[in-house]
This record gives structure tokens, sequence and C-alpha cells, in this order.
């Protein structure tokens, strides 16, 4: 009991297959997004360890330093923001995945739209107009996380 694939010509089967690659393209840029993402979010968490080190050597110096109590609430302060900046890269992650997931999505609902002649054509487009609305929203969390990084 074979599966027979519809596609009636070669034609038909490479216009379903140009149709899969353009969310094969989005995946790839999301993916981009996400490598920088994750590049940040790194940066963060090494700066935190950074200012985590600073701390303790404060704390353990006692009144050697000068000015020990005000570097220790301006080390706490950035630690604050860091903070901030690392919850936000780790959402920005997650929408991204998400974009991710939804263009993958899209693509296989094309195919699977093409072999069964579904009538269901919204589907790979609202997936793919899902994904890319998702790319949209973690682009402007990344905006937002610039203007943290950078106050």
């Amino acid at each position: 009991m074979a599966l027979e694939i519809p596609l009636q010509s070669l034609p038909s089967a490479l216009t379903i297959l140009s149709s899969m690659i353009t969310p094969a393209l989005l995946i790839s840029a999301t993916g981009t997004f996400i490598l920088s993402t994750s590049n940040r979010l790194g940066r963060v968490v090494d700066r935190v360890r950074g200012i985590a080190e600073k701390i303790d050597q404060l704390m353990h110096s006692g009144s050697t330093i000068e000015m020990a109590e005000e570097r220790k609430a301006m080390l706490i302060e950035q630690l604050g923001k860091l903070s901030s900046r690392a919850d936000l890269l780790q959402r920005t992650l997650t929408v991204f995945y998400l974009a991710s997931g939804a263009f993958v999505a899209s693509s296989v609902a094309i195919g699977v739209t093409a072999i069964f002649q579904s009538e269901q054509a919204w589907l790979p487009v609202a997936l793919g107009l899902l994904g890319a609305c998702f790319l949209f929203y973690g682009s402007l969390m990344l905006i937002r996380e610039a203007r943290l990084a950078v106050s």
C-alpha cells in the first residue's frame, strides 16, 4: 500500500519545493538572530561573574580600599541592570526559537498541503505570518536590550 503523491508533473513539484524554500531562508535568518542573541547573553553572564568577583574582593578587603561602600553600591546597581538585560535576552531567545519553529511548521505544512491536495492553504500562510511576527517582536526586544546596554 504505497502512498501516491498527486504531483502531476515536475514543474508542480518544483513549485512546491520553491514554496518550501522561502520559510527555510527565514529559518536561516532566525538562526543568525539566535546566535547573536546567545553571544550577547554569554557576554552579560561573563560580566556578571566579573562583577561578582569584584564584590567578593571588596567584601574581603575590608576598609583598606578607598570608597569601598560606594564601589559596592555601584557594582550592585550594575548587577541589577545586567540581571534585567539577561532576563530580556533570555525571553528574546525564546521568541526567536518560537519564530524558527513556526517557519519549520510552515514549510512542513506547505509540503503536507501539496501532498494531500488540501484546500487548507491558509495554514502555511498563517504559520509563516506567525513566525514573521515572532521575528519582528524579537527584533524589537533586541533594540530594547541594546538601549539597556548603553545605559
